[in-house]
């Protein structure tokens, strides 16, 4: 479990491509990810074309660390048949994009999560970037590559964040 204190958002990137192999290991780990009611909503769009990085960069001003990246995954979520009144869909795209984060840090790739949804103008540039069907949602890109910068772990544990049985 060391990746998840050593994990960091790495923005600077080796010009150096990453693996088949790397990239599958990655999108398996985030389908093992848990899902409300196994739900399973996540689709993911593996994005290796540098003229689509660098498009992304134009319309979401926090990826500018895809002009570097040799890869982009863009998490999705399938809205067309979900469960709960759609309440968990979103928790269980986060947790997948959490364990492609964590095993990219296992693989020794650096990645860094940008947010999407719910920004709609994000929402609607990436579905068009993408052709994604109306009713797949993007809700993250993952920048991801073999770092060239190393940043510093810090302590992260506030016991004053900790409250048992009442506030």
């Amino acid at each position: 479990m060391k990746e998840i204190f050593s994990r960091r958002s790495i923005r600077k990137y080796k010009d150096q491509p990453v693996e088949e192999e790397q990239i599958q290991k990655m999108l398996r780990a985030a389908m093992y990810a848990p899902s409300a009611g196994n739900e399973k909503p996540w689709h993911f769009v593996i994005v290796k074309d540098r003229n689509k990085l660098n498009d992304i960069t134009s319309f979401h001003p926090h990826t500018q660390m895809l002009k570097e990246a040799p890869l982009g995954i863009m998490v999705c979520a399938d809205v067309s048949d979900v469960k709960y009144d759609g309440a968990f869909w979103v928790q269980d795209i986060a947790a997948s994009v959490q364990n492609i984060l964590l095993q990219g840090e296992e693989l020794g790739l650096g990645t860094c999560w940008c947010g999407v949804y719910p920004r709609e103008e994000l929402v609607e540039s990436f579905s068009k970037l993408a052709e994604l069907p109306e009713h797949i949602i993007p809700v993250a890109v993952i920048a991801v590559g073999h770092p060239a910068e190393e940043r510093e772990v810090r302590e992260r544990y506030n016991p004053d964040r900790v409250h048992y049985e009442t506030w």
